[in-house]
């Protein structure tokens, strides 16, 4: 079975009582809302990823503030033409600040719309897991930066 890894860096920016999102396309046709951030380039700091990644999708610059913790999910996908593929997707979230730029969509890029969401309105959102694990990440600060999701 071929083994694969991805890595990639998140930020969770929530100002006024709302959560900065981006929407990405759910490969089914329709939309969900995502944390801003996105894989890290090979040889690239974490911490440089979820700076450029923000930028990219909503045109803020932030400041790092912490290191909320890590979701590790591990799943195989399989296919009738191909080998099964045993995949882990590690994602760090952090804690961010904006502190410049202007909102705005990416273009050409993974997302194609960036907004502020009232935190109050998120569960009723079609979100994706990064949100979810994020946004309790966010509010819990656990101290092994781990939570654990329903069915795990």
């Amino acid at each position: 079975m071929r083994k694969t890894l991805r890595v990639a860096a998140y930020a969770v920016v929530v100002r006024d009582g709302q959560i900065l999102l981006a929407r990405s396309p759910d490969g089914e046709g329709g939309h969900e809302w995502v944390l801003p951030g996105g894989g890290m380039d090979h040889g690239e700091d974490p911490y440089d990823t979820v700076r450029r990644e923000l930028m990219e999708e909503t045109g803020y610059r932030i400041d790092v503030t912490g290191l909320l913790g890590i979701d590790s999910r591990r799943r195989t996908f399989t296919h009738r033409r191909w080998r099964p593929v045993d995949h882990q997707g590690l994602a760090l979230v952090y804690e961010g600040l904006v502190t410049g730029g202007e909102l705005r969509p990416e273009t050409n890029g993974s997302t194609d719309l960036a907004a502020w969401h009232d935190l109050d309105a998120v569960a009723g959102l079609r979100r994706a897991r990064t949100v979810i694990v994020g946004l309790e990440l966010w509010r819990e600060r656990p101290v092994t930066g781990r939570v654990v999701q329903a069915g795990e």
